[in-house]
């Protein structure tokens, strides 16, 4: 049994490096269940019983703390400029086909690539709502009458 305390040992080593060498938590749930299989090992526990305490611990730690550890671990997301330009309307200076991948959007003065959210083209001098932004394009959609009149209120 002494080289399964080997093999345990270093496995919570190898757990423990990955998990210092990556931004998020990753694999600290594993080390946590090979911790569990070494003490298992030091009483001379069959292999069968070490191997099944690694995976319920590892499963157990990972399904428990995930969720706090999402919501509490790199929390800080920083909003850009560009976000600012969710919410707002745009006019549509290039007509839209995400099939082409043609269409650019006037917002604030700044000429953006655009895309329609629904897929459906969008022709030029419509007035559209930003709804999103990936990469450098936004994503956009044709402005309802309501849209409007709620704008035009403002």
């Amino acid at each position: 049994m002494d080289d399964m305390i080997v093999v345990w040992a270093v496995l919570i080593a190898v757990f423990l490096v990955a998990e210092g060498a990556t931004a998020g938590l990753t694999s600290i749930w594993f080390a946590l269940g090979a911790i569990a299989a070494l003490i298992s090992a030091f009483f001379d526990a069959p292999m069968w019983l070490q191997i099944a305490l690694f995976i319920v611990v590892s499963v157990a730690t990972l399904v428990l703390t995930r969720p706090l550890a999402k919501k509490y671990v790199n929390t800080k997301a920083q909003p850009t400029n560009a976000d600012m330009v969710i919410g707002k309307t745009a006019t549509v200076i290039e007509s839209i086909d995400n099939v082409t991948g043609k269409g650019t959007v006037s917002v604030g003065g700044r000429i953006w690539t655009a895309r329609s959210e629904t897929g459906e083209p969008i022709e030029k001098d419509a007035i559209t709502v930003i709804k999103s932004i990936e990469g450098v394009k936004l994503i956009v959609q044709p402005q309802t009458v309501k849209e409007f009149a709620e704008n035009t209120k403002a």
